[in-house]
């Protein structure tokens, strides 16, 4: 069986969708995450950005130890260098360059020659083999360069002695026929192209980046690139876990798989969701809430009788799990522990004392806890942020006759209790404002989403908000039963990170170039 190697471009792709702004921490937890996943290859991220992305890099690749860590830089010195110090201390790094080769691309973006292009591309990959033994070459917008031009770059690309050559598919524009050509033409044409891996990277702008992705591994593509839950720029890239499961159920038409350890996708899945607040939606592939749902009568009868009528695949092999044990306020500190390794998760003693405090918490206010509630609880409390404020308690008044109020209490971080009441348009805005009065912070609400955790009328609720100062945009999320509470919660949660994000000195603007 063809082995199929997984770039995961998450951390630097993926955070790229609009709205999306990980710290180092939440990046750090996320790569450990896909390193359990089992992924090749992870970009970590684009140094040259800003020191912020820089340091991040740096730090998940530190922490990484068997997946290779990737560093983005365009084809300049200074982005090199700027890589070179982000990954000095990687276990395996590779950096991975990039140019433009289409005639759009040429003509208005870098307004250079073809000459011009194949030169500047020769000379950034000498000057990165001075400080990298691993090189991943991409033709940005690939999909739309002249053929002949395409195997023109990528024989040098071979000739100079790069890892991996990528072809992407920048904007979505590619049929899955049109791009499968594009590798089975390359194959066919390159001198020495059986010496590098060929990799594909598409986005999904007309809904078609997995067929174009799963096109690219008939054609010979060794290796595909994407992001978990398919999160990226615009409509976003590759979902990673669909080409995954498509290879694993149908390999007798791919014969190729990758090497993915298929049962953490789900907790990958929701990690990934979580911390950039992207909402995975119902009637997603593989990893939606409906993926397994059956209601129709006709389909449920089918799967009373053989589950194969209705499921081509079994919610066990992405890590779904059915309930053993049911918990609730009686339940001990031993099965809440087996049922956290039921869930996959390994965590120190004082993680789990945490943990099930926590648990004992919610259940006093919800007769069962189900699998999502201890799933949030345990995320929850593996992802902090310095607490400059804290709740401590808040009140509402709300009457459809009258203005709300709301008074809230805040411990600080320097063990002061403050206290503010405010007026508002509704509860969350009186929330709201007395949470400024409390911090004297000025900040924009951009955005304010409400996620239902789990079930029933005794449901968890969870509240992202995104927040704005200046040129910093930190999201905040909060859970809890109420939903007043949880708002309460994610509104100091991103005011926490706003501050954390200052104190440290990273209010630089991220790069927003449109990268492969």
């Amino acid at each position: 069986m063809r082995k199929i190697h997984v770039f995961d471009t998450t951390l630097r792709d993926g955070e790229q969708s609009p709205g999306v702004n990980l710290n180092t921490q939440e990046k750090v937890q996320v790569a450990l995450q896909l390193e359990k996943l089992g992924v090749d290859l992870m970009e970590a991220g684009f140094p040259a950005a800003s020191p912020g992305d820089l340091t991040s890099v740096s730090t998940v690749a530190k922490a990484v130890k068997n997946a290779t860590v990737v560093a983005l830089s365009r084809s300049r010195e200074q982005d090199i260098e700027a890589a070179k110090e982000a990954l000095q201390y990687a276990e395996n790094p590779c950096l991975h360059l990039f140019l433009a080769t289409s005639p759009i691309h040429r003509k208005y973006k870098l307004k250079m020659s073809k000459e011009q292009v194949m030169e500047q591309a020769r000379a950034s990959i000498r000057y990165a083999k001075q400080y990298f033994s691993k090189i991943e070459f991409s033709a940005e917008d690939a999909g739309r360069t002249e053929l002949d031009f395409l195997c023109e770059v990528t024989a040098m690309a071979v000739q100079e002695g790069v890892s991996i050559v990528n072809l992407p598919d920048t904007v979505g524009y590619m049929t899955p026929q049109e791009y499968g050509n594009i590798f089975k033409t390359l194959k066919q044409n390159v001198p020495g192209i059986e010496k590098i891996i060929l990799s594909c990277h598409c986005h999904n702008d007309l809904g078609m980046a997995v067929a174009n992705s799963l096109a690219a591994i008939e054609n010979g593509a060794d290796q595909i690139e994407g992001t978990i839950n398919g999160i990226g720029e615009r409509a976003g890239n590759t979902a990673i876990e669909e080409v995954a499961l498509a290879l694993e159920t149908r390999n007798s038409v791919y014969e190729a798989k990758t090497s993915l350890q298929l049962d953490e996708i789900y907790r990958t899945s929701r990690m990934v969701s979580k911390l950039t607040g992207m909402v995975v939606p119902g009637n997603k592939a593989i990893v939606g809430g409906n993926a397994f749902a059956h209601e129709a009568g006709i389909h449920q009868d089918g799967m009373l009788k053989e589950k194969s009528t209705y499921e081509i695949m079994s919610p066990d092999m992405i890590g779904v799990k059915d309930s053993k044990l049911v918990l609730g306020k009686h339940s001990g500190r031993h099965a809440f522990r087996e049922k956290l390794i039921d869930l996959g998760y390994t965590l120190e003693d004082d993680q789990i004392n945490t943990a099930f405090q926590k648990f004992k918490d919610l259940a006093d206010k919800k007769k069962q806890v189900n699998d999502d509630d201890i799933r949030t609880i345990v995320e929850e409390k593996l992802i902090q942020t310095v607490q400059y404020f804290k709740l401590e308690a808040m009140q509402v008044t709300y009457g459809n006759k009258s203005v709300p109020m709301a008074t809230v209490s805040i411990h600080t971080r320097e063990g002061e209790q403050l206290e503010e009441a405010a007026l508002g348009n509704g509860s969350v805005d009186a929330i709201y404002k007395a949470i400024d009065k409390v911090t004297g912070e000025s900040v924009t609400l951009q955005d304010y989403k409400i996620v239902s955790v789990s079930h029933g009328k005794d449901a968890q609720g969870e509240v992202y908000v995104i927040l704005a100062q200046d040129d910093i945009t930190v999201q905040g999320r909060g859970v809890s039963t109420d939903i007043l509470e949880a708002s309460a919660k994610a509104y100091i949660h991103a005011v926490n990170r706003l501050l954390e994000k200052r104190e440290q000195g990273d209010a630089s603007k991220r790069d927003n170039v449109s990268l492969v």
